[in-house]
């Protein structure tokens, strides 16, 4: 038995002219919405209350340093010392259709335009605000662990680094992927549900490098199934169940069944290199199981989903015992890694290969840089060394065989590029024991952490533990690949920016974590050195937020293109408005709906929502035109189930005007469409 809160809040932020953090594609801004983002957060306490755990789940990219340190600034203004370093945990979902710009290290923010204030205020406030739900809400209740296999839903994307594996080692798993899902259910003391928490290792890529609507990709709409089914009645993002669906040990995953083709040809690319023989590289991209994006993620999203459906239903081991956390400060620059009685190894100052400039089969790079490059290449490093400056014979020594692309640890203008002071944790609950860790491990990688952890907890008196690692915590540092895999230097092991004992490193750390929880010694944990905070600004390469403007003899929110007067079922009805920039909106409100379908109630004469923006049947495009124009575009995809009747759409906005003063305010105003009918099949 425990006290357990469970708790939901938009973290969305602006949905126009951010870039989108995860394919590092600059053309890739946000135009618009498919799915609201949430952070989901469940607190677990004894009950006398001397110990608490909190995991967050955000459908953010990753979490960033700066992101964490905000949160736990405001968590100990609020509540002292209740919230800490060592027992909050914060993990991003990894969709890589969120907003960026949330980041203090200087690689981050050239991709995603600088630090945005909106975007990681957006976040910091939406985990906060999920925390204080979860907090406001503690009952009496029980939790119940279930795991089970997810078919069909996920491949290797570097099946040949896998290869690279001791055989002896590869022939103890069955596939090159984890294909287990664990769950945690949260009920209260009359058996109420209140939530789940499920981990699972996929790359939340079902939507590519061309989509410019802000969303939490596959994971997300298994949330989004998941709350549906079980806060019946209530519209996406309300009701109290809360759903996560948390990332793992996703490094090397695809959910792009298909696998890699060839673009312009359609051959197969699965290749060590993932190149084509028309086109190299920049063709070689993998394709998910749907006829388009949109199709793949509700696929892959609804495998998942059923799959936790069906363990939730059926979880029946409770988890019972003693809340512990334990977490430190690294130097991951500088550590020494023991790998035998004889032999001692070091971690590296962090440095990008050649390879990671090719990006993967889910998003490929810009210049036709290969995977698996061992060879520099004279042309990329002679202009590096021009711009950048030259990696020291040091870094390139302890980074072989590795080519070193950027040399980031030793980039420091206008503030380091990289991070050195790196988070390890792990927060026990009973007998499951949460890893978090700061990056995406590949799959052998996070079996043999698994495994060390396990092993570290048996050996200490505390046996049959359930291990579970949450991926994309507390700090971003690209990927951990095992030593083998870091030999033949595909996306994964160029991105291993510790250098190749990177994985031994951790797995020393985090079973030094697990002996302190297993023996009680927590306290006697160096804290390590604290993380630096970098005074950025407002150094941005967004365009300033300037005065709204509307077409002759129109007005904001009037109708340019009206729906039809009839639809059936599974056809899109469609509207498009005089608009105003969607960062307005973020700036004023952070729980603003950008749209509405409404339902006419001809017995009570009013309209009832039945949509809104953060559902998955509505998409919300935003078109900049010139001179502060712009229009919107509302698509509602009619779904299977929709009863007939009279329904309109209706849009939410702020425009910006400029007052005789100069001063630029804000305005809210809204547009509604004709009503139409929608029959049956």
């Amino acid at each position: 038995n425990y006290l357990l809160g469970v708790g939901r809040a938009d973290c969305t932020g602006p949905v126009a002219e951010i870039p989108l953090m995860g394919y590092a594609n600059p053309d890739q801004l946000g135009s618009g919405l498919l799915m609201r983002l949430y952070s989901r957060a469940f607190i677990v306490a004894d009950l006398d209350d001397s110990r608490r755990v909190v995991f967050v789940s955000a459908d953010i990219g990753m979490v960033s340093q700066r992101l964490r340190l905000e949160v736990l600034k405001k968590l100990k203004g609020k509540y002292g010392e209740l919230y800490r370093q060592d027992n909050v945990i914060l993990s991003g979902t990894h969709t890589h259709s969120g907003p960026g710009g949330y980041f203090q290290y200087t690689l981050f923010w050239i991709t995603s335009k600088g630090l945005i204030r909106p975007s990681l205020n957006a976040i910091v406030n939406g985990i906060v605000k999920s925390i204080d739900i979860a907090h406001q809400n503690m009952k009496r209740g029980r939790l119940f662990i279930n795991r089970g296999t997810v078919e069909n839903s996920q491949i290797n994307r570097s099946p040949f680094s896998y290869l690279e594996n001791p055989a002896s080692e590869r022939s103890r798993y069955s596939s090159n992927t984890d294909k287990e899902m664990v769950i945690l259910k949260m009920v209260d003391g009359a058996g109420q549900e209140l939530g789940l928490i499920s981990w699972f290792a996929v790359h939340p890529v079902s939507m590519n490098n061309t989509n410019h609507l802000v969303n939490s990709d596959n994971m997300g709409y298994a949330s989004y199934l998941f709350e549906q089914e079980k806060n019946k009645g209530m519209l996406p993002g309300e009701g109290s169940f809360v759903a996560a669906f948390a990332s793992s040990n996703l490094g090397d995953v695809s959910p792009n069944t298909k696998g890699p083709f060839c673009v312009n040809t359609g051959e197969s690319c699965n290749n060590p290199q993932s190149t084509c023989p028309v086109g190299g590289a920049t063709m070689c991209m993998a394709m998910g199981p749907g006829n388009d994006m949109f199709d793949s993620t509700r696929i892959i999203g609804q495998n998942i989903y059923l799959k936790a459906k069906d363990l939730f239903e059926k979880a029946s081991q409770e988890v019972t015992g003693p809340l512990s956390s334990a977490h430190q400060w690294v130097n991951m620059s500088d550590v020494s890694v023991e790998l035998n009685a004889t032999h001692t190894v070091k971690t590296c100052k962090p440095a990008l290969g050649h390879s990671f400039a090719a990006g993967t089969i889910d998003g490929v790079g810009a210049f036709n840089f290969t995977q698996g490059s061992v060879e520099g290449d004279p042309f990329w490093d002679e202009i590096r060394d021009q711009l950048l400056g030259e990696p020291s014979n040091e870094t390139k020594a302890c980074h072989k065989p590795k080519p070193i692309l950027f040399s980031t640890g030793e980039m420091t203008r206008p503030h380091p590029w990289h991070p050195d002071i790196v988070d390890v944790q792990i927060a026990a609950i009973g007998s499951l024991a949460i890893v978090a860790v700061p990056g995406e491990f590949t799959t052998m990688s996070g079996r043999r952490l698994r495994e060390a952890v396990k092993r570290e907890f048996d050996s200490h008196g505390t046996p049959r533990m359930d291990v579970v690692i949450a991926g994309l915590c507390n700090v971003y540092t690209h990927y951990i690949t095992t030593y083998e895999e870091y030999q033949v230097q595909r996306y994964e092991a160029a991105s291993t920016i510790y250098g190749p004992h990177t994985l031994s490193a951790y797995i020393q750390l985090y079973r030094g974590l697990a002996r302190a929880i297993a023996t009680n010694t927590i306290q006697d944990l160096p804290r390590g050195p604290e993380p630096p905070v970098f005074n950025i600004g407002n150094m941005t390469l967004l365009p300033p937020l300037t005065a709204d403007r509307v077409p002759a003899n129109k007005a904001f929110g009037d109708v340019l293109q009206q729906a039809r007067q009839q639809y059936r079922v599974t056809e899109v009805a469609e509207v498009t408005f005089v608009g105003a920039n969607p960062r307005n909106s973020a700036e004023n409100a952070t729980e603003h709906n950008f749209l509405k379908v409404e339902r006419y109630a001809s017995t009570s004469g009013s309209w009832h929502v039945v949509q809104n923006d953060a559902s998955w049947d509505t998409r919300f495009y935003w078109t900049k035109g010139l001179f502060g124009r712009s229009n919107v575009t509302i698509e509602w995809h009619i779904p299977q189930g929709t009863e007939p009747g009279v329904y309109r759409i209706r849009y939410f906005g702020h425009y910006k005007k400029k007052l005789s003063n100069n001063h630029i305010v804000s305005f809210p105003f809204e547009g509604t469409s004709s009503a139409f009918k929608i029959t049956a099949l």
